[in-house]
Formats: structure tokens, C-alpha cells, sequence
């Protein structure tokens, strides 16, 4: 389930991690999706890893965002998500950190497979 992979192209994990995973996402070098969040964040006057920033990237990309249950906070994982969506291309958010998923698979600079996801994005139809 898990591919180690980092994109960043000095190999740091700094507070880029929705970097990484929108440049494995969409198939891209890490510094187009630093560039086009940087975009959408001027535009609204935010951070490149704002949700706000984020938000408007990913809906200009056709994705629609949908929140997790909350019926278990704490049962419920990254590796539970890819379980249960086998299939597809998601942006999946934890409240802290920003993981690729891609056809069940989680791919991260470091195994992120026990955070507890808040909500996702996936391509829509």
C-alpha cells in the first residue's frame, strides 16, 4: 500500500507536503505545483498549503472535496481509505499533512499510513 516516494527536489519533508503529494497527483515536477499553488494563493492572498489555496487549485482541476465520517476519529486510517477506495486518484488531507493516493496506493516521503484522514478530494465525473 505504501510507495516512499519525494519529489522535493532536494529531498527535504518541510512543510511542503502538499507539494509532494499535488506533484505526484497530478504528474508533475514538484516546483510546477509549488508554482501553480503560489498562483492560487495570490490570488487570495494566502500560502501556497492553505486549504483556502488548495481548494481553488483543486476545484480549477475539476476535483470536488468530500469530508470523512467522523464516526471513529481514531479507527479510522490512511490505509483504511485505500482500502476502501481501491480505484481512483485522491488528494487525501489529515488536518496536517497531505498524502497522494493513487489506485489504493499511498505515496508519501515517509509512511503516513496511521494519520487519521478529514476529508479528500477526487476528480469528479
Amino acid at each position: 500500500m505504501f510507495r516512499k516516494i519525494n519529489v522535493n527536489p532536494t529531498g527535504k519533508q518541510t512543510d511542503d507536503c502538499v507539494v509532494r503529494a499535488i506533484a505526484v497527483l497530478m504528474g508533475i515536477s514538484w516546483e510546477k505545483a509549488y508554482m501553480a499553488l503560489c498562483q492560487r494563493g495570490l490570488l487570495i492572498y494566502d500560502m501556497p498549503n492553505k486549504d483556502a489555496t488548495v481548494a481553488l487549485y483543486m476545484k480549477d482541476k475539476g476535483y470536488k472535496r468530500h469530508i470523512i465520517s467522523n464516526d471513529c476519529p481514531v479507527c479510522y486510517t490512511i490505509r483504511d481509505f485505500c482500502r476502501e477506495y481501491p480505484t481512483g486518484k485522491y488528494l487525501v488531507l489529515t488536518g496536517n499533512h497531505a498524502v497522494a493516493v493513487i489506485d489504493g496506493q499511498y505515496y508519501d516521503a515517509s509512511d503516513s499510513g496511521m494519520e487519521i484522514p478529514v476529508y479528500y478530494w477526487v476528480e469528479e465525473d
